[in-house]
């Protein structure tokens, strides 16, 4: 769309086609969205990064808006999502790449540097848990009560007609809801991510995820992983209704080289709730130096 401050590109890449979003030049960072948006969600993000000298590109995540939506549950285990990410690097003539992922994006972001440890320079993961922490979690009730969709979302066809109601109602719901910001989404940003899960194909392929998880090939992935060995930094809205502050323990026991950032008042929409703090800690971490979290 002409005015905008990025472009828009599409390519097929691991026998799907992706489309992105992108500004700036050096160095790229791939920023990963989560359930349920697209590339839009990470609009504050990526001018800030292109202005501090980066590669911002912004995809949606296989089976999202203007990407292509592959049929069956396999075709969204993490491996795969991960494959699109290492190949879209390899599209863009990207050896090395920094990585920020919210949410699913941030699940798919853990688990890169352990199948292409040599791809990910620096890792970036907002309100998303690290895979051994959150199947840890689960065995309380406090987790398991937050975590309750998680498992609705196993049914098959069911949560599909219930979200399809009043056209995608619950985006609305979650997305004006959530965030602490009373303007963290504007009306026509949560009514554009209501109409990218509504295409064909859309809704399900996005609750695959989900159903992908608890499929055998990636029940255990993640949790006997090596360790997360590129520096990274977790950032986090203290005001997550989904995740709960014990993902938070123990990280260092995954990840050699570790700095978290709590953001008391933000959601789980923490990039959106506190975009100026994120976009200062990205820029920061991104490219060390005296003002980065590490050099603190």
């Amino acid at each position: 769309m002409s005015g905008e401050p990025w472009t828009h590109h599409e390519a097929e890449v691991n026998g799907v086609r992706l489309h992105w979003v992108e500004a700036g030049a050096g160095p790229v960072v791939l920023l990963l969205h989560g359930f349920p948006d697209f590339w839009l969600s990470w609009r504050r993000q990526i001018p800030a990064l292109a202005e501090a000298g980066f590669r911002a590109v912004a995809p949606d995540m296989r089976g999202y808006n203007l990407s292509g939506k592959p049929r069956g549950v396999a075709a969204y285990h993490v491996e795969e999502l991960a494959k699109d990410v290492a190949a879209l690097a390899s599209h863009l003539g990207a050896p090395r790449v920094s990585v920020v992922g919210h949410d699913w994006g941030g699940a798919v972001a853990w688990n890169l540097p352990r199948y292409y440890p040599d791809l990910v320079e620096r890792l970036v993961v907002l309100n998303s848990p690290h895979p051994a922490a959150f199947r840890r979690e689960l065995g309380t009730l406090s987790q398991l009560r937050r975590s309750w969709y998680v498992f609705f979302f196993q049914l098959p066809w069911l949560p599909e007609e219930l979200l399809r109601a009043n056209r995608a109602g619950f985006v609305k719901r979650v997305l004006r809801d959530d965030p602490v910001r009373p303007d963290a989404f504007t009306r026509e940003e949560i009514e554009r991510f209501r109409e990218a899960i509504l295409l064909p194909g859309a809704l399900t392929s996005a609750l695959n995820y989900y159903r992908a998880v608890f499929r055998p090939r990636t029940a255990r992935l993640g949790f006997r992983s090596r360790r997360v060995g590129c520096p990274t930094l977790v950032v986090w809205g203290e005001r997550d209704r989904y995740l709960g502050p014990g993902l938070l323990e123990g990280l260092d026991r995954w990840v050699t080289d570790l700095t978290v950032e709590r953001i008391p008042e933000a959601s789980h929409w923490v990039h959106a709730d506190a975009p100026e703090q994120v976009n200062r800690l990205l820029v920061a971490f991104l490219r060390p130096g005296p003002e980065s979290p590490e050099g603190r």
